[in-house]
């Protein structure tokens, strides 16, 4: 299976400001403080494992990522974070799904609210959306003349991976949820490196918005992702591939 893939355009245009980067860095490290609480070993911990490939594959430091495991020891120890999700709605019947690591909840539902309704959106109520997505892990891996397509799917394969997408770019490799860390660290020991490994909603399928709505949508997401409790946000905007979207 192969198209056209405009995974590195938009993602060339991600953290281009040092301030989007300073705020993807803040969220990675909450991210991986919070996993590493009561376990600071990724060797036995899979959920900090999974957190630091990430991290690595939004080039993130190490030193940053070794800063952020020892703060679970610290002010983040007694600190109670929890992950809540919300769904709703954006401009031209656009699907959102917010993922949030808050320990304020009212804090974090007030802001979500908030910008949603400030940008043509509003929030709706679980499972008004979700049913649009599926749960898979995701990892996407550059392409290159070391790494051809049949080594690449057959070690997708034996590591137990569900499919092998190959783009103009990229190799995308799919998974289940279940399967994600088993799959990252088999490719890991193989020496591969990712350009993306996360588990996260995919749209089942696209909707396209005029170029009026498009920008409206991209500052949503601009201004959803300024907001230090939202962790990711997943849509079914398919957006072209100039649009910048943080």
């Amino acid at each position: 299976m192969s198209g056209h893939s405009k995974w590195h355009n938009i993602q060339a245009k991600k953290g281009k400001a040092d301030a989007a980067r300073g705020r993807i860095f803040t969220k990675l490290g909450r991210e991986i403080a919070v996993a590493a609480k009561g376990n600071p070993n990724p060797d036995t911990n899979s959920k900090l494992a999974d957190a630091i490939a990430k991290a690595k594959a939004n080039n993130m430091p190490n030193d940053n990522i070794q800063r952020c495991i020892k703060k679970a020891a610290g002010e983040l120890g007694s600190a109670n974070f929890e992950t809540l999700v919300y769904e709703g709605y954006g401009v031209g019947g656009s699907a959102l799904i917010i993922n949030t690591l808050t320990d304020n909840k009212n804090r974090t539902a007030g802001d979500v609210r908030s910008t949603l309704s400030k940008c043509g959106g509003e929030l709706g109520n679980t499972g008004c959306v979700s049913y649009m997505f599926d749960n898979k892990g995701l990892l996407v891996i550059e392409r290159s003349l070391d790494l051809d397509e049949d080594t690449i799917t057959e070690f997708a394969i034996e590591a137990g991976a569900d499919d092998v997408v190959t783009l103009d770019d990229v190799y995308e490799i799919y998974t289940s949820p279940s399967a994600f860390s088993d799959v990252r660290k088999f490719l890991e020991d193989k020496g591969i490196s990712f350009l993306e490994a996360d588990v996260k909603m995919i749209p089942q399928s696209k909707i396209t918005l005029n170029e009026e709505n498009v920008q409206k949508f991209l500052k949503l997401l601009d201004k959803l992702d300024e907001l230090d409790d939202v962790q990711d946000v997943y849509h079914n905007v398919d957006l072209p591939d100039d649009a910048e979207e943080e």
